[in-house]
């Protein structure tokens, strides 16, 4: 299983939120090449960004940070937040960006998972962030009326490889990842999950890796000191990104 360090980016700064609520944005970390690049010292291969006034305004508004982390460092960076286009998805991609994560689109523009699926195969990945089992989008601000699970098929139906599932709920609570919702999409679908929001403590990746899934996505339990990224990574039996 692979350890996503995470690193959320407002107003040019590294933040993290509550329960997805822009109020409760508050800094994590100084300078986010730093940050980046301590994550690669501890053993990180990828990193997972997000434009969170990109996911707000629906269009990339940090974009220079996330290049620039790609360019002078070693990690492979996934970044989501305000892509929209397929323009966009060129863009990132082609200015260093490992994968782009498509969340929004994937339940307002269904035809442009498609294309950028077939254009750039395994380099796009959808992130499903769901309040209550429906699917939230505009940076978590609306939810939608797609169930988490019906939209995770939409998704493997359009060739997707990759999906980031997030319950909105345990967001930057520290209480652990919903376990029971992580099941129920790893069964559903044939894709890679990752699983996002709540992860806290070494015997959340433990649970985690138990259930097979490819991926963990870790921020405030890295910033806030509850969990050690060389132990998650130990833990996780991490092997070299595909």
């Amino acid at each position: 299983m692979i350890i996503f360090p995470a690193i959320d980016i407002k107003d040019g700064t590294c933040v993290r939120l509550y329960r997805g609520e822009f109020s409760t944005a508050h800094k994590v970390a100084e300078d986010p090449l730093e940050t980046a690049r301590r994550f690669a010292s501890d053993g990180a291969e990828w990193l997972h960004m997000v434009d969170l006034d990109g996911a707000k305004d629906a269009k990339p508004q940090n974009a220079a940070i996330f290049c620039e982390i790609a360019r002078e460092t070693s990690l492979k960076v996934e970044v989501g937040g305000g892509i929209r286009s397929l323009e966009t998805v060129e863009d990132y991609l082609s200015r260093g960006i490992s994968r782009v994560i498509l969340g929004s689109a994937a339940v307002r523009s269904p035809a442009l998972v498609r294309t950028a699926v077939r254009e750039y195969g395994d380099r796009i990945a959808v992130g499903i962030d769901a309040k209550n089992g429906m699917a939230a989008v505009e940076g978590w601000l609306d939810t939608s009326e797609a169930h988490y699970l019906d939209l995770a098929r939409a998704m493997e139906q359009a060739g997707v490889s990759t999906i980031i599932y997030t319950d909105i709920s345990k967001d930057g609570t520290l209480s652990g990842p919903n376990l029971a919702e992580l099941t129920a999409i790893d069964r559903a679908v044939s894709c890679n999950i990752v699983a996002s929001g709540g992860i806290s403590s070494l015997d959340d990746i433990i649970a985690l890796r138990k259930l097979g899934l490819y991926g963990a996505i870790c921020g405030k339990s890295l910033y806030q000191g509850t969990l050690n990224l060389k132990e998650a990574i130990r833990a996780a039996g991490e092997v070299a990104a595909c």
